[in-house]
C-alpha cells in the first residue's frame, strides 16, 4: 500500500528526513520509532499529503479521502460540541448514517455523556479521544497516527489498545510512538529513524 524510496524532506537548510526507504503492504501495521527530531512527524505528514518530499518517491495506494490522520494537533473546532464536530467531518467525508457512526464512536471512546459539551471545555485527554473518533469516523483503509497515546489516561490508553488490536490485519496502520512495546504485538513492520 505504501512504498517509500530514499524519501527526504528539507525545510530551508535543515534536513528533517534523509534517505528513508520502506514498503508497507495493505493491512500492514508499521511502528515508527526514533528520538524527538528524528523525522517521525515529518514522514507521517508526507504520507498524509500535508507536505511533499524534497527528494525521493512516495507511492501510496489509497485516496486521500480513505486516509485517517491524527497528528499533534487534534484538528477539531473548539467552539463546536463533540457531536457537531463529528457531524461536520461526517458530511465532509460523506459518511452514510453519520449520526449513528458518530454516536457509536463517542460511546466506544467514553465521550457519549459529554457529546453536547463544547470541545473548548474538554480536558486534553478527552480532546485526544475525540480526535481519534474523528480520524476513525469514515472507516479509513489507511490510518496514520502520530503519538496517539499522548494525554490519554490509563482508561483511554486501554480503549486505544483495544481499537488498534481490532484494526490490526484489517486496516493499514502507521503509528509513531515513543512506547513501541505498547504496540509490539500488533506490528508487522518496524522502522527506526535516527
Amino acid at each position: 500500500m505504501i512504498r517509500a524510496t530514499r524519501v527526504e524532506k528539507r525545510y530551508g537548510r535543515k534536513w528533517a528526513l534523509r534517505g528513508v526507504t520502506f514498503e508497507l503492504p495493505r493491512s500492514g501495521f508499521l511502528v515508527l520509532t526514533g528520538a524527538n527530531g528524528s523525522g517521525k512527524t515529518t514522514l507521517l505528514r508526507l504520507i498524509a499529503g500535508l507536505a511533499a518530499p524534497t527528494r525521493g518517491t512516495l507511492e501510496i495506494d489509497a485516496d486521500r479521502a480513505d486516509l485517517g490522520y491524527l497528528g499533534h494537533e487534534p484538528l477539531l473546532y473548539r467552539n463546536l460540541t463533540a457531536l457537531e464536530n463529528l457531524e461536520l467531518f461526517g458530511r465532509l467525508y460523506r459518511v452514510p448514517e453519520r449520526r449513528e457512526r458518530a454516536g457509536m464512536l463517542l460511546e466506544r471512546f467514553g465521550l457519549w455523556e459529554a457529546r453536547a459539551e463544547r470541545v473548548a471545555a474538554y480536558s486534553r485527554g478527552m480532546t485526544q479521544r475525540l480526535a481519534l473518533c474523528r480520524a476513525l469516523l469514515h472507516d479509513p483503509s489507511l490510518l496514520v497516527l502520530d503519538e496517539p497515546f499522548t494525554a490519554l489516561d490509563e482508561a483511554g490508553a486501554a480503549l486505544l489498545d483495544r481499537e488498534l488490536a481490532d484494526l490490526a490485519g484489517r486496516r493499514t496502520v502507521l503509528l509513531a510512538t515513543h512506547e513501541p512495546e505498547r504496540v509490539a504485538a500488533l506490528a508487522t513492520e518496524r522502522l527506526a529513524l535516527a
